[in-house]
């Protein structure tokens, strides 16, 4: 039997299946123009992989058909996918959890430090032709915020957020967490991290970095009641999904000097960013890139590829999502 595997977008990395007499195709960098013609080229897949961007509902499952076995997301968060839609239909949904693990921690830190060292206001000042006219910086000015010995909370104590953690050791800083359970490995050594409650981090850390999946319960985690709670000096930093911080009430924070800065990589209307962001030189924003890194994307590939392999042959995936 001859399998259909489709890719929405081409993917790093092999992504071959010869012992399976498989074809496979795949979508445009970009993306789809329309949802009808990404419908339609799903139509006939046992085999799917999906960007984050793509929603995978009742009407795509439809139009790919009754043969589709397995849905493979490219990305450990699958907000994106309607995992009981696709149960019913007997349609596998899996993830790459591990791969995106130490790409998205380096994103963390990277934003982590210039948000507080000022780096977006920096960079354009830089370039912008302003220091030449400006002249050499007085003592006083472009002045960050020390990250050595400072407190990290991290919100969402998984994989991604243990090796964030793992990066403030070298800065000499005390971490805590919140998880609705102890978690060990951020209790023992090397971190020896505090478990806490939310509202009691939020007041007690100067960097705060998010990487709690998306869900009913924490879209809009951080509101502007939570915001409040912070130092007007913490740096917040987000790499998991964009809902889970209300944008508008932290553009408000950041433009009032509640809060001295931030950095985002996730976006709640992606790839739309709130206006009042953008005009803010006190936070740093990226384009959802965090995994981007040449290792951790061709592993992404690796694993979307093992789980449809094992799949199509009749094995259990090697990442499934249960959700």
């Amino acid at each position: 039997m001859a399998f259909q595997i489709a890719a929405t977008r081409p993917l790093p990395g092999p992504f071959e299946f010869p012992e399976l007499d498989a074809k496979v195709r795949f979508g445009p960098e970009r993306g789809f123009a329309t949802r009808g013609e990404l419908l339609e080229f799903v139509r006939g897949a046992h085999g799917l992989v999906t960007w984050v961007s793509e929603k995978v509902d009742d009407a795509l499952l439809d139009a790919a058909g009754a043969q589709l076995k397995v849905v493979a997301n490219f990305a450990v968060g699958y907000d994106n996918i309607d995992v009981a839609a696709c149960r019913r239909r007997g349609v596998i949904v899996t993830n790459t959890p591990d791969a995106v693990t130490e790409g998205t921690a380096d994103c963390a830190f990277m934003l982590l430090l210039a948000g507080a060292r000022r780096l977006a206001h920096a960079d354009r000042f830089a370039r912008s032709g302003e220091w030449e006219r400006h002249g050499t910086l007085s003592p006083t000015e472009l002045i960050g915020r020390p990250v050595a010995g400072r407190t990290l909370l991290i919100v969402g104590a998984g994989r991604i957020g243990f090796a964030t953690a793992l990066r403030g050791i070298g800065w000499g800083m005390r971490v805590l967490y919140v998880a609705r359970h102890v978690k060990p490995d951020f209790e023992f050594a090397p971190l020896n991290a505090r478990r806490v409650e939310l509202d009691e981090g939020l007041r007690e850390a100067d960097f705060v970095s998010i990487h709690t999946p998306l869900t009913p319960e924490t879209r809009h985690l951080i509101n502007a009641r939570r915001l409040a709670l912070m130092k007007p000096t913490a740096v917040l930093v987000n790499t998991s999904r964009g809902a889970v911080v209300d944008e508008a009430a932290l553009a408000a924070a950041l433009k009032e000097g509640r809060l001295f800065a931030a950095g985002l990589d996730v976006f709640e209307q992606e790839p739309k960013i709130h206006p009042a962001l953008k005009e803010l030189d006190n936070v740093v924003l990226t384009p959802h890139y965090g995994s981007a890194n040449l290792d951790s994307r061709a592993a992404m590939t690796r694993i979307c590829a093992e789980n449809i392999r094992a799949v199509l042959s009749g094995k259990p995936p090697v990442t499934p999502v249960e959700g």
